[in-house]
């Protein structure tokens, strides 16, 4: 199946909108963030401390009456600068975004949305890594294809098992605090993934520009589920 024909198979999936945050919170309630290289705002703020990047969040989604803050694929971002994880080599360094973030409060409930099974989970406990994440395998009319949950709480993994099945608007999981989602402000990473290829509980979510063609075939842009810009 190629990009395209895939993208349309996603869209086909279901005629509304789905959810992966409460489906009461209005469309009102959600606000585009850039945290692109291009943002002078961020170039002030002191990423590599997640209390100020979080007073930087939070006054945002005051300043806009918003409850979620959302955006970011394909976004080149200066924040992973502060972590050596997103190094690729001594020239190089992993800087594009490949999930859809979606920034609201710790203890935020996290839905499936859509049926699926557990295919792995982990806490990537890394400096500037996802924390806890989880990886849902969908089979969709004989499609088969991936979802990732990342910067999750501890405690939505703590008794979940591979195979476990959750249907449509089910409850997976709630997102993290700081303490334990990598040292980010409070958020989801969710990514959509046809090939898993050898990941575990993993899946890279920023690439390099060298490796961007391959990861943009692999992980298109989630916000198609979502209708999201």
């Amino acid at each position: 199946m190629t990009s395209s024909d895939f993208l349309s198979f996603l869209k086909s999936i279901s005629t509304k909108p789905l959810h992966v945050l409460d489906a009461s919170i209005p469309k009102s309630q959600y606000i585009t963030l850039d945290l692109s290289e291009s943002n002078s705002e961020l170039q002030q703020i002191d990423v590599s401390s997640s209390s100020k990047f979080s007073i930087y969040i939070n006054s945002y989604l005051k300043d806009h009456n918003a409850s979620v803050a959302y955006g970011g694929y394909k976004e080149i971002r200066n924040i992973y600068s502060r972590s050596d994880h997103f190094d690729v080599d001594a020239t190089s360094k992993r800087n594009i975004h490949l999930g859809l973030d979606l920034w609201c409060a710790a203890k935020t409930q996290i839905f499936a949305p859509l049926d699926g099974k557990v295919h792995s989970f982990k806490n990537n406990d890394n400096y500037g890594d996802y924390g806890p994440t989880i990886i849902l395998e969908h089979n969709i009319s004989k499609v088969t294809f991936f979802t990732l949950y990342g910067h999750l709480s501890l405690e939505s993994i703590t008794n979940l098992k591979k195979g476990d099945v959750f249907k449509c608007g089910e409850k997976l999981a709630t997102l993290g605090d700081a303490s334990v989602n990598g040292d980010y402000p409070p958020h989801l990473h969710f990514q959509i993934i046809r090939d898993m290829q050898y990941y575990l509980g993993d899946y890279p979510g920023v690439c390099a520009k060298q490796d961007l063609e391959f990861y943009i075939e692999n992980c298109p842009n989630p916000s198609v589920l979502f209708e999201m810009g």
